[in-house]
């Protein structure tokens, strides 16, 4: 097994995109990160690459984008910012069966919660400027393999376009799995009382929280996971309402990133997902309506009631 250390999530990425050439064609999760979409739609299709997008926890629908050129199938789960879940080790079955490489984007759940390699994938990716580093005080990226021959490939193309972590990076994102376990289980504890209490909310149409029974996923992620995250995505009433609560949260922070100790509210159709086709944003969900929400590590009873004011007229 190797693990392979970046300068960020999307360098991690580039530097996959590069064991493809030409005319490959790579099937990924329709529901998928922003800068992910951006990399392989600006870059990637530019490089002669292809892609075609699929509900991937619908196995059906990756078996109808398969093609002779197809090399491989990049799942993200639970996907940004929808929440949706992949059955893994169904995907690799399918990967296996036409020699396709299986890459699963596990930055959400982390090696602490979701541990892809063993339920089949071929190369795992971690943004670890996220939940790895967990202070929002550092960029970082990984790639993970378990084959021999995919690692030599990757530390290859790794060395030669230099996207390399620095040294004072490292030890930041070493200093923060120190403490990986303890921060993810307190931050999945307060983030499923965040949840719990957004569903009784009259303002709040639809809670996309993996960890609620109610979640059309949720046997899929208790199989496969030893844990359900602290990544939340709902719908509010309106746009208005989307507006007010992050013009008005104190404790919690509008900002883009997630994972760290801070709670951070992000709005995905302007920040994460801008560069998405207003059209297909809203296809998947992703309209003016959606906030996603980071839970950090601060009081649950602290923060709710944060949300509880900022929903408040003034």
């Amino acid at each position: 097994m190797d693990a392979i250390a970046f300068s960020s999530g999307m360098a991690a990425i580039a530097v996959l995109m590069e064991l493809f050439k030409p005319g490959c064609h790579i099937i990924v999760s329709d529901d998928l990160y922003g800068g992910s979409h951006r990399l392989f739609r600006s870059i990637s299709e530019k490089n002669g690459l292809t892609f075609s997008l699929a509900v991937t926890s619908d196995i059906s629908q990756i078996e109808s984008q398969l093609k002779p050129q197809t090399k491989a199938i990049f799942i993200e789960t639970p996907t940004n910012p929808m929440m949706h879940v992949t059955d893994i080790a169904k995907v690799a079955q399918l990967a296996k069966s036409h020699g396709l490489l299986l890459i699963v984007d596990n930055t959400f759940l982390t090696p602490y919660y979701q541990k892809p390699l063993s339920l089949g994938a071929d190369i795992v990716t971690h943004s670890g400027t996220k939940y790895l580093g967990g202070h929002n005080d550092t960029m970082a990226g990984f790639l993970v393999v378990s084959d021999n021959e995919l690692s030599e490939k990757l530390r290859y193309i790794y060395k030669t376009t230099g996207a390399c972590l620095s040294p004072f990076d490292s030890w930041l994102i070493i200093r923060g799995l120190k403490t990986l376990a303890i921060h993810m289980d307190r931050q999945q504890e307060t983030a499923m009382k965040i949840a719990q209490w957004l569903l009784s909310h009259k303002k709040v149409k639809a809670v996309h929280y993996v960890g609620l029974p109610t979640h059309p996923d949720y046997e899929i992620s208790k199989k496969q996971t030893t844990g359900f995250g602290s990544m939340i995505s709902f719908e509010t009433d309106s746009e208005e309402t989307a507006i007010r609560v992050l013009s008005k949260v104190s404790i919690i922070q509008y900002a883009e990133s997630l994972g760290g100790v801070e709670t951070l509210i992000t709005y995905p159709m302007l920040q994460t997902h801008a560069d998405i086709p207003k059209e297909e944003r809203e296809i998947k969900g992703i309209n003016e309506r959606l906030l996603r929400l980071s839970v950090g590590l601060e009081s649950a009873d602290d923060l709710i009631h944060d949300l509880e004011q900022a929903f408040e007229k003034e």
